[in-house]
Order: structure tokens, then C-alpha cells, then sequence
């Protein structure tokens, strides 16, 4: 029995000098599932910790990656998953309805940085010229297949919405004449822009009803927000950091190139052209009665949230260094 009870004395002692020793302890792993491998709108938990950022803030991310924001978001709901990325707030709104253990704890998108176009030989020349034309809408995706009618109000234009699937298949239909206005999400499209095959007709950002709300967000499981809420908001303070760092710092543009696979020319339009720096903050959830009016129009939610309801739903943590708090959205916010 001696030597247990030395080899128990050693093990102690050991834990004790680890305990002292700086830098020793464990960081805290945070499991996320993220949306689109590779988009720039949701590329900053590889980037912060390949900058070291996260790492800092005593944090580990172990990077999962979806299709979409729906399979992004079940492994969040199942609790397989610590953080959801990128996932479409009006899918979080019917998720939170039904007894989903999710809470949001942050904006992942504002806005949109999609696009129309036409082929450059087109005679399409301005927004009035869609009059009459086929215009191509995505099949799938909880807000983007609807910007097409919010811009034929806007701009009131009467085209001929027709879905066309994803921005691949969306290509090739207008490439081959099938279809006279093609939509896209960057980066899919700007080398084609590059190189003069296509050229933007209107952004969805020129339409208010598109720009001025949160159309993705960020979800944490109700459990990981109740036992690791310091995690979280460690997180969200160098997710933050990320973003300026991104906006700021050359080899933010060189890292991003190497995770995409695209040209660091490409990147930078990317960056400075579709994706500019508030489209992706995270503090704050914009449009939100506009948005769930149009849950309940779409009929992803029968009635409007409660103002209670908002509070336990929107949960964003603090932006403050030290014992970071989390504070509650008002259901009055624009």
C-alpha cells in the first residue's frame, strides 16, 4: 500500500504546482457548428484562433462545419454543439416557439451582401429595365428567397420571380438564357465579375427592408448558457476583437485567402465591397419586429413573440473586458 499512497502524494503534488504554475490550466473548448465553409460573414472563429485571439481569451474552438444554416443549427439544438454560427434568425424564432433549447447570444449577419446581375451583353441596364423579366429567387434559405419581392416593391418593378435552386444552378441558367437576372451570395460570382461574364444590376443592401434587419444570428444551447455563461461571454469578446482585427490588419486578407482557397485581390473586394464591418456586428439584433412579422406572415410562428419571450431568447453578453455580464433586448428595438 505504500507505494499508492506515495504515488497519490506525487499525483497531488503535482496538481498543485500545476495549479500554480501560469498558463497551466486548461482553456475552456467551446464546440461550434458553422454555416458555409469559407464565406467571409462567417469565417471569424477560424481566423481568431489562427490569430491567436481566442487562445487569449483562455478559449479552444473545435470548428464544425454545415451546408447550411438548418444543419448548423440542429447539433446546437441536440446539444451536440456548444455555439451555433450563422443560423437564420426567423428559423431560431420558430426553434425558440417549439421548445428548442436555444437562446441567441449574438448578430452573425445584418443585412445582405447578395446580389442580381445579368450576363455583361445583356440589355439589362438599370433597375427599372427588370420590368417584365425573369428574375431568379433560391429555393431554399429561411429570408434570401424573399428579397426578390421586397426589391420589385421597393423599386416597384414587376419581373417574374422564378426559383432557380442554388447560386450554381442560378449561374448556369442565366449563362444559358433560361433566365434573364441571376442572384448570388458572395464570394460565388466575383471572379466572374473580374473577368466581365457578369455585372451587378442591384444589391440587396440598396433595399431598406433587407438592409435595416438581422437576417442571421448566433445561438447558444440553453444548457452551455447556463453552466458556462463566462465562457460564452469570453467568447463573444474575442469573436469582437476578430472582427477588428479582420477589418484592420493585412494578414487578416493573407489568412483568409490561404482558409478560402481565393486571391487575396478577391478576398479584399470581398471584404471592402460586400462585406463591410457592420454588416456583421454582433451587438445588436436589428429589425427584430419587422422580422418576426414576417415569421408570422411565413408562418414559421403563429403570433408574435411576448416581451418576455424576447428577453429569454436574446441573451448577448456584455462588450467589457473583465466579468463581461450578459444584458436582455428590449422587444422595442428597431
Amino acid at each position: 500500500m505504500q507505494p499508492i499512497r506515495n504515488l497519490t502524494r506525487i499525483a497531488a503534488a503535482t496538481v498543485g504546482l500545476l495549479a500554480l504554475t501560469p498558463g497551466a490550466s486548461a482553456e475552456d473548448v467551446l464546440k461550434l457548428a458553422i454555416a458555409q465553409r469559407g464565406a467571409w460573414d462567417s469565417a471569424a472563429p477560424q481566423l481568431g484562433q489562427l490569430a491567436g485571439i481566442f487562445k487569449k481569451h483562455g478559449i479552444v474552438l473545435n470548428l464544425v462545419y454545415a451546408e447550411d444554416g438548418g444543419e448548423a443549427e440542429l447539433p446546437v439544438i441536440s446539444g451536440s454543439a456548444d455555439v451555433g454560427l450563422s443560423i437564420g434568425l426567423v428559423a431560431v424564432l420558430r426553434a425558440y416557439v417549439r421548445g428548442a433549447s436555444v437562446r441567441i447570444i449574438g448578430a452573425s449577419t445584418t443585412g445582405s451582401a447578395n446580389y442580381w446581375y445579368v450576363p455583361t451583353t445583356s440589355p439589362i441596364k438599370t433597375i427599372k429595365d427588370l420590368n417584365g423579366r425573369t428574375i431568379a429567387y433560391p429555393t431554399s434559405g429561411e429570408a434570401s428567397r424573399y428579397d426578390v419581392f421586397d426589391l420589385m416593391k421597393q423599386y416597384r418593378v414587376k419581373a417574374k420571380p422564378v426559383p432557380t435552386g442554388g447560386v450554381s444552378a442560378t449561374f448556369d441558367a442565366v449563362m444559358s438564357g433560361q433566365i434573364e437576372v441571376g442572384w448570388a451570395t458572395p464570394p460565388f460570382g466575383i471572379d466572374a465579375i473580374e473577368q466581365e461574364q457578369i455585372r451587378i444590376v442591384v444589391r440587396a443592401n440598396d433595399v431598406p427592408n433587407i438592409r435595416d434587419k438581422t437576417v442571421r444570428v448566433m445561438i447558444a444551447n440553453t444548457n452551455t448558457l447556463q453552466k458556462r455563461k463566462d465562457v460564452l461571454a469570453r467568447f463573444m469578446q474575442a469573436y469582437r476583437e476578430t472582427l477588428g482585427w479582420m477589418y484592420s490588419d493585412p494578414t487578416a486578407i493573407k489568412r483568409y485567402a490561404e482558409f478560402s482557397g481565393v486571391s487575396e485581390s478577391l478576398a479584399r473586394r470581398l471584404r471592402d465591397e460586400f462585406f463591410t464591418k457592420n454588416l456583421l456586428s454582433p451587438d445588436q439584433i436589428v429589425g427584430l419586429k419587422a422580422v418576426v412579422k414576417d415569421a408570422v406572415a411565413l408562418s414559421y410562428i403563429r403570433a408574435p413573440l411576448a416581451k418576455n419571450q424576447i428577453t429569454e431568447l436574446i441573451q448577448i453578453p456584455a462588450s467589457q473586458s473583465i466579468g463581461a455580464s450578459f444584458r436582455f433586448f428590449s422587444p422595442q428595438s428597431p
